[in-house]
């Protein structure tokens, strides 16, 4: 089995001058750095004080499994035959909160509207999002289920 490994730094930048000498006196942003990439600014969601215009961690992870699917799904794709021209998922999670302020996530939904090149196309192109999930590694580090429901059609 391969390792790989990665590595982020995260830099609060939010702090107006007082730290966090109350719950109302700091914001929540800061900094995802990752060497030799673009900086991301981020936050908490509005829902818990922060700032809506940046990406918020619960954002992030939605992003990253409809990504990581998306890659996937492409690489079965491109292996099978199966050429596609376009590619847009609309994903979406629900996550609970407790009245404790404890959260999780209970599902995500990926919902990919692909367009490949040719009709004879359509059937494989469905079944290969079944074995993008089984082999995308954010989908299989999570513990709550990730559904797909693809689109597949031609221009």
């Amino acid at each position: 089995m391969k390792e790989h490994q990665y590595r982020t730094t995260i830099t609060w930048t939010g702090n107006t001058g007082s730290g966090t000498d109350h719950y109302n006196n700091y914001e929540r942003s800061h900094d995802i750095i990752i060497k030799n990439k673009a900086i991301i600014q981020g936050s908490s969601d509005p829902a818990f004080r922060g700032d809506k215009s940046l990406h918020n961690p619960e954002d992030m992870l939605i992003s990253s499994l409809s990504s990581c699917h998306m890659l996937w799904y492409l690489h079965f794709c491109s292996v099978n035959n199966v050429i596609v021209i376009k590619y847009t998922d609309t994903a979406e999670g629900i996550m609970l909160e407790g009245n404790n302020g404890k959260g999780h996530f209970t599902e995500v939904i990926l919902r990919p509207t692909v367009t490949v090149q040719r009709e004879d196309m359509i059937e494989l192109a469905i079944a290969l999002h079944k074995k993008a999930s089984e082999y995308c590694f954010i989908a299989n580090s999570v513990n709550f289920p990730v559904h797909h429901k693809p689109t597949v059609k031609t221009p």
